[in-house]
Order: C-alpha cells, then sequence, then structure tokens
C-alpha cells in the first residue's frame, strides 16, 4: 500500500483511468460484435452502418488513449474489408 501523498494519487487516477478504460473497450466490442452479426446475417445495409458507428467509436478510443492508433487502424480494416466482401 503506497503512503505517500503523490502515490496515494496515483493509485486514485489510476482507477479512474482503469474504469474509463474498460466501459470504452466494452463499448468497442459491442459495436464490433453489431458489424459481425450483420455480416453473419448477410444484411449489407445494416452491415455498413454498423461499420460507421464502429469505426467512429473505435477512433474515439484512440483519442482517449485506450488503443494505440495502429490497433485501431488494424480493427477497422478488417471489418472494412469483411464487409466489402459481403457486397460483392
Amino acid at each position: 500500500m503506497a503512503n505517500h501523498p503523490s502515490a496515494l494519487k496515483r493509485m486514485r487516477q489510476n482507477e479512474k483511468r482503469r474504469i474509463r478504460n474498460r466501459s470504452i473497450r466494452s463499448r468497442v466490442k459491442t459495436e464490433v460484435k453489431k458489424v459481425l452479426k450483420a455480416i453473419e446475417e448477410k444484411n449489407v445495409e445494416e452491415a455498413q452502418l454498423a461499420l460507421r458507428r464502429a469505426t467512429s467509436v473505435i477512433h474515439r478510443s484512440v483519442s482517449k488513449g485506450v488503443y494505440h492508433r495502429n490497433t485501431a487502424a488494424r480493427k477497422i480494416s478488417r471489418l472494412a474489408r469483411k464487409v466489402n466482401l459481403l457486397t460483392q
């Protein structure tokens, strides 16, 4: 257990960030699942709409520092590729 005031503050900050990051990660996973479900059902319009929403949420998670930008780019690229295969 930390005793110094600065270490105690750091612990409080870390806990706040952990909770925020967990909720953002959960939101990203939910949006990705919606895209994959639409692809599975072969619903092109719904897949494209879900992809747009998922892309927005993933980009926001990068700006919050939850994901690295390359990780986000990889996730978006993989989803977009699946949606594009569905439209062909």
